[in-house]
């Protein structure tokens, strides 16, 4: 079986991606010798490398990646090796023009940027497995591999083509997948607008239509696209555990909702020998320290609570925002570590060396334009004794106090056309919920609507629009059973084929919520409505109002204007042993922190009102001990309680009572016992 750490590598994962092809090879013995001095003890290598590995069809050149992986290893660093199959060569293209995608608009790519690259095509995955192979019989058992790196961030920029093979195709999928077509047609509806096929060879993808297109077709080519993805990756993991046995496979993943959202990372999970995460701030004006948590805790949430391994990550500014600020003093490292405390068994980056020419010249690296001689390389030194001081928490995993369901495929089917209301996002209200746990100090786990939940005593549902009958008989037992449950609007309301379920709204959350919604009522474009409470007390709406009748279930806030005047707003049922909580609008800031307030006491979890707004306290666990992290993203010192004695790792001091954090910093304390 293969391993789920990477191989010969006894620290925590410090490095970035290495692209020496760039640089002549004078510069290499310089960067290595940078790369003793800073700590780095793993390198991503080849990832964009096929032209230069294949420059000719069927004639290869290895000679200098051969002296590459040498030199790493003569220098103690670990290789993360690519399979370069992201970007085929520009003789394959000329070739294989078909390759080349298509859009839902009829418009083919045209080479010259990435990942231009169409999943079915035959030619390119017979192109993709050579080189695979090339490389595993060549590389295989080179002392410096560590793991293998299969592609790269699948899904971007583009995740479905819709052209020719791609319909014949995704055919073969329906047919795999349903087995007959009056199957399909029961299942996309097709009696709806004279849409049924008699045969499956009269469907095509998607494609551009004069109105909106079918949405359970729409929402089935997302899963086929997804999983022809997948295919690829299956089948070069499978020629790689065949010829490099023992060797972990892994592909970066962007699991960050602002990143990427064309990719079931649940069905993706269980597929990577070990799970890999890109994570870049959004500088949208949000407090991008909540994305970046929000985002470790889905990437170790996909990987089944197991340690994971951020891979990228950048040591300042990117490139490719509108507007693309340098991150301050600290705040490399105290990213960086936020991940480690959050599962990551190390930080790493793109890139090494800051490129000269190309599209991301402009995207920060390990060591800058301006060499050794600047605030970024000193800092990236500095983390590196940071990451190497940490090295005995390897393995251990994060505890979290509270899950989230998310569900990608209920996303996709939420973004299709012609909802109530194109201002309910489902990533906002995840961000929204999300951020209100946060400010709790609540540590998450995300969890797929159909999983085990009886280990926590609080489950949020900001958004799952597609819920099928199993997740439902899931919350319902989960409340039975004594947990709590907070569920936002517009959840429950269709199948996995994006059919209403039968009955009154919301289908399988019925009975756990005590309650129907008889009618949505989206509002306008800055309408508001207020919420009260008994006590007089008033909270603030927007974009979304119900009729909600209550059928067992108690009313906590009621509407006070607006089309739903008087009628509920936020409810609590009782079922068995737990509670359930419904919210039929889009609550503020405030408004959520008092729901989620209310919830938590039901939950019966512990408050932690003595620790500062943004300031995170997260507890990593396993055999070498229990470590607690905490990492103050203000501009003040801060004061956190320790619930035991112990010693601090980044400055060796003991620490007992409060643990004092300066501003900006991060300390982790190592509990005695």
């Amino acid at each position: 079986m293969p391993e789920t750490t990477p191989r010969g590598l006894t620290r925590l994962a410090f490095g970035g991606d290495y692209n020496p092809e760039q640089w002549p090879e004078s510069v290499w013995q310089e960067d290595v010798r940078l790369m003793r001095e800073a700590g780095v003890t793993m390198m991503s290598v080849g990832i964009f490398s096929w032209a230069l590995l294949e420059p000719s069809p069927g004639t290869y050149d290895f000679g200098w990646l051969d002296r590459l992986l040498d030199l790493l290893q003569e220098n103690g660093v670990r290789a993360d090796l690519g399979t370069p199959t992201v970007v085929p060569p520009a003789w394959f293209y000329r070739a294989h023009p078909d390759a080349l995608p298509v859009t839902r608009e009829g418009v083919r790519y045209e080479f010259g940027s990435r990942a231009a690259i169409c999943h079915s095509n035959a030619d390119y995955r017979a192109a993709a497995a050579a080189i695979t192979t090339k490389l595993a019989e060549r590389y295989g058992h080179h002392p410096a591999l560590a793991m293998w790196h299969v592609h790269n961030e699948y899904g971007v920029p583009v995740s479905a083509c819709y052209c020719d093979s791609c319909a014949a195709h995704f055919r073969r999928w329906l047919a795999t997948t349903y087995g007959t077509v009056d199957a399909v047609n029961e299942a996309w509806g097709t009696a709806f607008w004279g849409q049924r096929y008699a045969d499956l060879d009269q469907i095509n993808p998607p494609r551009l239509t004069p109105a909106a297109v079918n949405p359970s077709q729409a929402l089935d080519y997302k899963r086929f696209a997804d999983a022809t993805m997948r295919e690829n990756f299956v089948a070069e993991r499978d020629i790689l555990h065949r010829l490099s046995p023992g060797v972990p496979v892994t592909t970066n993943f962007m699991t960050a909702l602002s990143q990427c959202d064309s990719v079931d990372y649940w069905a993706w999970g269980r597929e990577v020998d070990i799970v890999t995460n890109d994570h870049y701030l959004i500088t949208d004006g949000r407090r991008t320290h909540v994305n970046l948590a929000m985002a470790a805790d889905l990437t170790r949430s996909v990987a089944g609570g197991a340690p994971w391994l951020l891979l990228e990550h950048s040591t300042s500014g990117v490139n490719w925002q509108p507007r693309n600020p340098a991150k301050a003093p600290g705040q490399m490292a105290r990213n960086s570590l936020a991940h480690v405390a959050r599962g990551s068994d190390g930080a790493m980056f793109f890139q090494w060396r800051q490129s000269r020419r190309g599209a991301e010249k402009f995207h920060s690296a390990m060591v800058p334009h301006g060499g050794t001689d600047t605030r970024v390389w000193r800092e990236v030194v500095g983390l590196g004794a940071a990451v190497d001081a940490l090295s005995e928490i390897r393995g251990t995993r994060t505890e979290a106090d509270v899950a989230v369901l998310w569900d990608w495929n209920s996303w996709w089917a939420q973004n299709l056309e012609w909802r109530p209301s194109v201002d309910h996002d489902a990533r906002e209200r995840a961000d929204a919920f999300y951020e209100a746990l946060y400010d709790r100090h609540l540590t998450v786990d995300f969890a797929h609507p159909e999983a085990d939940l009886s280990r926590y005593p609080l489950v949020v549902v900001p958004a799952l629009y597609l819920m099928t009958r199993a997740a439902g008989n899931n919350l319902t037992a989960y409340v039975e059973n004594g947990g709590t449950l907070v569920v936002s609007y517009f959840s429950g309301i269709v199948d996995e084929h994006d059919a209403v379920h039968e009955g009154a709204y919301p289908g399988p959350l019925r009975d756990v919520l005590g309650l129907t919604v008889e009618e949505f009522s989206p509002l306008l474009p800055g309408e508001r409505v207020s919420v009260s409470g008994p006590d007089g007390s008033e909270l603030g709406a927007d974009v979304w109002t119900e009729f909600v009748v209550p059928r067992g279930a108690e009313t906590v806030l009621t509407y006070a204007d607006g089309l739903t005047a008087g009628r509920p707003a936020v409810t609590r049922h009782r079922l068995g042993e737990g509670t359930a909580w419904y919210v039929s609008t889009r609550l503020g800031a405030d408004g959520l922190d008092a729901l989620l307030g209310w919830a938590v006491g039901d939950g019966r979890l512990a408050p932690r009102a003595d620790l500062p707004r943004d300031v995170e306290v997260v507890r990593r666990t396993g055999e070498s001990g229990t470590y607690v992290f905490a990492v103050n993203h203000t501009g003040s010192d801060v004061k956190v309680p320790l619930e035991a004695q112990g010693t601090e790792l980044l400055t060796g001091e003991r620490a007992a009572g409060r643990l004092a954090i300066p501003a900006g910093a991060v300390r982790v304390v190592r509990l005695d016992g």
